[in-house]
């Protein structure tokens, strides 16, 4: 059966890789993004009515995170629309262990529309599209909480189970938390990264201060500033976020991506180097 999916951040980390898929699968996808025709941007909600027109499933994902204070007010407009406009699922992508991301998935499970939440842990392409991209390819990376383990998943996952979740029944009212199958922490990522590129990386633990004075003098904006003590602290030292899950196998019936693997594949692109 073909659908018409709304995929917001459809260019984005994991939008895209979505709606690459879906449109493989004959899919009709209507792209929700500030470049597309219709634009959807989070901050415009008059031009929301005519995205959503003609739409029958809608793939959420909120900028820069559910966490950050308007997201709840943004995703409870959002749904009030998908209502008026008959929308029949929605698929919302959640953060593990953000209090705040909750109260917005409970905004959607209490929507009346079919609707399934995933949990992310953070990304292995954090690593390699995101913002510790650029130290790894200088070969020096600094961060916070280098000790602290978490089950980084990769996005290649994501957009399978969503794709998954958004095609077929069965998965209404339901919440998957999706992981990789180990822990690690920042050390034993940028060692991984090394060993796959052939490169010498020097990694430097320091502390939440440190970090935030050198996001500041780099002329971060605050909010995103506000954002990384945010997921430093209350996600990352979450023990929520220390427990590796399998809800990848669940929804796909094979194992999830290891680092490892990503780790190889990816220094194949050269983005590392």
């Amino acid at each position: 059966m073909k659908n018409n999916i709304l995929v917001l951040g459809g260019t984005g980390k994991t939008g895209r890789r979505i709606a690459a898929r879906l449109q493989e699968l004959g899919q009709n996808v209507r792209i929700g993004s500030r470049s597309a025709e219709p634009a959807f941007d989070w901050n415009q909600p008059a031009a929301w009515p005519f995205v959503l027109e003609g739409i029958d499933k809608i793939y959420i994902t909120y900028q820069p995170d559910l966490a950050v204070p308007g997201a709840k007010e943004a995703i409870t407009s959002l749904i009030k629309l998908a209502n008026e406009k008959g929308i029949e699922k929605l698929v919302l992508l959640s953060g593990k262990g953000e209090v705040e991301a909750e109260r917005c998935e409970q905004i959607v499970l209490n929507s009346g529309i079919d609707s399934t939440i995933i949990r992310a842990s953070w990304f292995n392409q954090n690593f390699s599209e995101s913002f510790f991209l650029e130290p790894i390819q200088q070969g020096i990376v600094a961060l916070p909480k280098a000790d602290l383990k978490a089950p980084y998943v990769d996005a290649e996952d994501l957009a399978d189970a969503a794709v998954e979740v958004l095609l077929n029944p069965g998965h209404e009212g339901k919440i998957y938390e999706l992981t990789g199958p180990r822990l690690m922490n920042f050390r034993e990522v940028i060692n991984e990264i090394a060993a796959a590129t052939g490169r010498e990386l020097t990694f430097i633990p320091i502390t939440l201060p440190e970090y935030v004075d050198a996001m500041k003098a780099q002329g971060v904006p605050d909010d995103v500033v506000w954002l990384f003590e945010y997921l430093f602290t209350e996600v990352l030292e979450n023990e929520e976020n220390q427990i590796v899950t399998h809800d990848v196998e669940k929804l796909l019936g094979r194992k999830a991506i290891d680092f490892s693997s990503f780790a190889r594949e990816t220094a194949k692109t050269g983005i590392w180097d």
